[in-house]
């Protein structure tokens, strides 16, 4: 269940950490079918709260409305990796896993979080550049520091800021389906999930501005025709570039080679048509490119965690409320 949002700010907390669980929960977009949340910014320390850079914010809630939260945000802050956190903060957190909420952090958030006790043996992330320091000061916890966003139980935590974006719009298709996730992102004009820096399919798909013109092109091309196969050579040839110099150039862009981000896009176009149609799953394996449904199923179990099969079940028809 995903209703109750509540975001926790300390002194010093990020503006733009803040503004990404604002923008992603605390928005009303019903006029698009979207869910409303229960949404409410939290002063731990007394309010108005210290906002970096140079802002405050005046809020009505304390600690004590953490208790009613299905989620829980820690957005990132200055400094967090040197200060300590009131203990009746931590103490909230605590009890909040234990009658099952979620916990979600934003890069040095996890400071926080770590503090409460809540990634000692849990796999977890930050900011690569705090992922030392967070070794340092929780020795317990099992840092993924390549990640964007991992889950673990009830923590997730994320990555620098951007990524923020990545896990807050994974828990919402997680929660509640790829439509909604999907609905949310087209709304804020950014991809509803990226794997290793790639750009994902979204319906009606958005290709976000490339610093190279050549891999742009080449994106929306793949894009657009997504069930047939691209080999590095003829996207190399189409862009008169010899195949290393595109392969080099489409790394640099989007963090992986075309044949991942291929199957990348497969797979989110998979979960939507399972979601949203019913066509059967050989049928959605032809039309995504992977030919039969043994390989759309490998592919899915790699990159979902479960079977196509299994997906649709649990997500077809989620509602948007």
């Amino acid at each position: 269940m995903l209703k109750n949002i509540a975001c926790v700010l300390v002194n010093g907390v990020n503006a733009f950490e803040l503004g990404v669980v604002c923008e992603v929960f605390g928005l009303d977009r019903t006029d698009a079918g979207l869910p409303a949340y229960d949404f409410a910014v939290v002063a731990a320390e007394g309010s108005p709260v210290r906002v970096n850079p140079g802002l405050s914010v005046d809020t009505p809630y304390g600690i004590e409305r953490l208790a009613a939260a299905d989620l829980i945000a820690l957005p990132a802050g200055d400094s967090f990796h040197l200060r300590e956190f009131p203990e009746e903060l931590l103490q909230a957190l605590r009890d909040a896993v234990g009658r099952g909420a979620r916990i979600l952090t934003i890069c040095s958030g996890a400071f926080l979080a770590g503090a409460a006790g809540l990634l000692d043996g849990r796999r977890c992330t930050t900011h690569w550049r705090y992922t030392g320091l967070l070794a340092e000061a929780v020795p317990r916890a099992l840092i993924e520091p390549d990640v964007l966003y991992v889950a673990d139980g009830p923590v997730i935590t994320s990555a620098g800021t951007a990524a923020g974006i990545d896990a807050c719009l994974a828990l919402v298709r997680e929660e509640q389906g790829t439509k909604v996730a999907n609905g949310i992102a087209r709304r804020m004009v950014v991809p509803p999930h990226r794997e290793g820096g790639q750009t994902q399919f979204i319906e009606s798909p958005v290709i976000p501005p490339c610093r190279d013109d050549v891999i742009g092109d080449a994106l929306r091309r793949m894009q657009a025709e997504i069930d047939r196969e691209h080999p590095v050579e003829r996207l190399a040839a189409r862009a008169h570039l010899a195949p290393r110099t595109f392969a080099r150039r489409f790394q640099q862009e989007t963090g992986t080679t075309p044949l991942q981000w291929l199957l990348g896009q497969r797979v989110l176009l998979a979960q939507q048509l399972l979601e949203e149609s019913d066509l059967t799953v050989d049928a959605i394996a032809a039309r995504t490119g992977f030919g039969n449904a043994a390989a759309l199923r490998q592919q899915f179990v790699r990159r979902v965690g479960t079977t196509p099969n299994a997906y649709r079940r649990t997500f077809q028809g989620t509602p948007a409320v």
